[in-house]
Order: C-alpha cells, then sequence, then structure tokens
C-alpha cells in the first residue's frame, strides 16, 4: 500500500533538488503535489515529468511574499480537494564572513528561510486546523546546529527554523496538526558541488559515512514525516548527515 494515498502536498522550492526530490518521493507514494517556486518554467517543467496536471502543478511563489503563499497553499485544496502536507524547502544561500557581510544579504537569507517558512507554516495550518490533520515538514540545516563560517545569515535563519517549528508544534498539536523538521548536512547538489574542493575535502573528512548524501535521502526522512509512520511525531528534529557533528 502506498504511504500517501490521496493525499495532496504543497511543496516550496519544489522545481530541483531536495524539494524535486521530495515530491518525486510522495509522488511514487500515491500523492498529488503543488510545487511552489519561483521559477515558474523550472516548476512547470517539473511538474509535467512528475505527471502532470492530474498530479502535479505549479505556481510562480516568492515565499517572502504573504500573498503568494497564500495563494500557492489554497491552490491545492482549489485543484486537489485537500491540504494534508507542507513541505517548506525554499532557500537561498549569500555566504559572507559577519566582518563582509552586508545587511541586505542578512536580510534576504532571514526572510526566504525564516519568514519564508513562517509564511507556509502559518497559511498551511489555518487550513488544517479546520480540518483537523495535516503534517507540515520544514527543513532546516546542519548550520543550523553547530554554525558555519561565514554563514552568520543562514545558520540564524536555520537555528530559528528549530526554534518556530517547536513552538508551531505545541500550538497546533491539539488541531491534529504535527510540525517536525529536517536538518540535512552535505547533500549532492548543483550548488555544493560547485564549491571549491578544498571545501568540499574539508567536509567530507568531518563525515563519518565518508560520502555526501544524495536528494532522495533527504526525501525519504520527509515521507517518513510526512505519512503515518510519524503518526505519534511532532516538534522532532531528524539530521540527515552521515552523522556529521553528532
Amino acid at each position: 500500500m502506498p504511504l500517501l494515498p490521496g493525499k495532496t502536498a504543497v511543496i516550496t522550492g519544489g522545481a530541483q533538488g531536495i524539494g524535486l526530490a521530495i515530491a518525486e518521493a510522495f509522488v511514487k507514494e500515491g500523492a498529488k503535489v503543488v510545487l511552489g517556486d519561483l521559477n515558474l518554467d523550472a516548476a512547470e517543467a517539473a511538474a509535467k515529468e512528475l505527471g502532470g496536471p492530474d498530479v502535479a502543478q505549479a505556481a510562480r511563489c516568492d515565499v517572502t511574499s504573504a500573498s503568494d503563499v497564500q495563494a500557492l497553499v489554497h491552490s491545492a485544496p482549489e485543484a486537489f480537494g485537500s491540504l494534508d502536507v507542507m513541505v517548506n524547502n525554499a532557500g537561498i544561500t549569500r555566504d559572507a564572513t559577519m566582518r563582509t557581510m552586508t545587511e541586505d544579504q542578512f536580510d534576504q537569507v532571514i526572510d526566504v528561510h525564516l519568514k519564508g517558512t513562517w509564511h507556509g507554516t502559518r497559511t498551511a495550518a489555518a487550513v488544517m486546523r479546520e480540518q483537523k490533520s495535516g503534517a507540515i515538514v520544514n527543513i532546516s540545516s546542519l548550520s543550523g546546529k553547530v554554525g558555519m563560517v561565514g554563514q552568520t545569515n543562514y545558520s540564524a535563519a536555520k537555528a530559528g527554523i528549530v526554534g518556530m517549528s517547536k513552538a508551531a508544534a505545541k500550538e497546533l498539536a491539539h488541531h491534529g496538526v504535527r510540525v517536525n523538521v529536517i536538518q540535512p548536512g552535505l547533500i549532492r547538489s548543483a550548488m555544493t558541488e560547485a564549491m571549491p574542493q578544498k571545501a568540499w575535502d574539508q567536509k567530507m573528512a568531518e563525515i563519518p559515512m565518508r560520502r555526501a548524501g544524495e536528494p532522495d535521502e533527504v526525501a525519504g526522512v520527509a515521507l517518513f514525516l510526512a505519512s503515518g509512520l510519524s503518526s505519534y511525531m511532532t516538534g522532532t528534529v531528524l539530521e540527515v548527515t552521515g552523522g556529521r557533528f553528532m
């Protein structure tokens, strides 16, 4: 039996990388998905690959905009009849040391990651609490646990997602809505593979499993948190790191 039969999920940053891998895992397990992304063309191409409009739909969404997120979230029940899972995954990096980072670079990352996740959690929760069910999965990062050089903005935002999610989990538990967090470590992607070899080697040396993770390995954990397999879990943080900084 599939794990998400008849369920509908909204995924921000769903056009590529971890977001797309999560969408693929969900569709494989019987869900229908709405992909929100700044790049509408990429989101539409991804939705087509996932099976077309009967299974996946795309929408342009700037997660820093409350109205964009509201339109995205409400498009799910309009298209497929329900909103059962919300995955707040959209993100950017603007890395620089604290000495050289601009205020705009700090604000951009906080707005996309932390405020964007707040918009998604808040808007989805308003729908889910009325139906007395739902699962929200927020994507943090190992950077939010340990802090990374050159990422005072990113580390702050990702740590904030954990605290915000725990608070939301407490507010929503009695409404039947669960909120959980994933903290990925070094996951193979176009962004991480573009980093200098020296930086890559340093990170690899910190991983007991001696390899980078794959997007579908994060997607498997998102699937677990979205499904009934985790029905008695809320406010939890699951690390997908190969043991790095355990």
